[in-house]
């Protein structure tokens, strides 16, 4: 990529996220700065990582994942997961506060604005990246507040416009596309 595609690139704010995978008892996080809706219904979201990534290969082995949407305090968790000299398995997530999903077995970092338990419903390379797309199967809001972004190179927090409702959703059977009823009930 060209200096000049990549300045442009860089002003685009995209929401930051960590993604959890459970496969074999072997648990495993990685931060994602390009997480987006693809399609209100069913409800799926894509994830761009990167060509080759470890996580990818888990979660399509797994064929679940989970999705924490990270509030503006927690810089410091998106680091930790984006650092490649992390430590490996559990130990990611010593000293973090979390829970165990219970349909992807993945934890769910507390503090996170949202989370989202999925079902791989595929990946595609595109470029350079792997976007992995997920169906949503359980979904639940977590503490208001001002999101993380990643922009112009930097963690910075948004500024909601609105408080934002503390409503937990959990789609149903009428909400999830017919052809998925089946596979989501796993």
């Amino acid at each position: 990529m060209n200096a000049g595609f990549a300045t442009v690139v860089d002003r685009l704010a995209a929401p930051v996220a960590v993604l959890t995978v459970c496969h074999d008892g072997r648990t495993h996080g990685t931060t994602v700065s390009s997480l987006t809706t693809v399609s209100h219904a069913p409800p799926l979201l894509a994830a761009s990582l990167e060509e080759g990534s470890s996580f990818v290969h888990l979660a399509l082995v797994e064929g679940r994942f989970a999705v924490n949407v990270l509030s503006g305090g927690q810089d410091s968790v998106a680091r930790r997961f984006a650092d490649r000299d992390r430590p490996a398995g559990a130990a990611q997530f010593d000293g973090l506060a979390w829970r165990r999903d219970r349909y992807s077995g993945a934890p769910l970092l507390e503090g996170a604005l949202a989370h989202y338990a999925c079902r791989v419903r595929g990946s595609l390379l595109v470029g350079d990246h792997e976007v992995l797309l997920g169906l949503v199967v359980r979904a639940d809001v977590g503490p208001s507040g001002a999101p993380l972004l990643s922009y112009a190179g930097e963690l910075v927090a948004g500024a909601p416009r609105r408080d934002v409702a503390h409503t937990p959703w959990v789609p149903d059977s009428s909400v999830i596309h017919p052809k998925e009823k089946e596979k989501a009930a796993l």
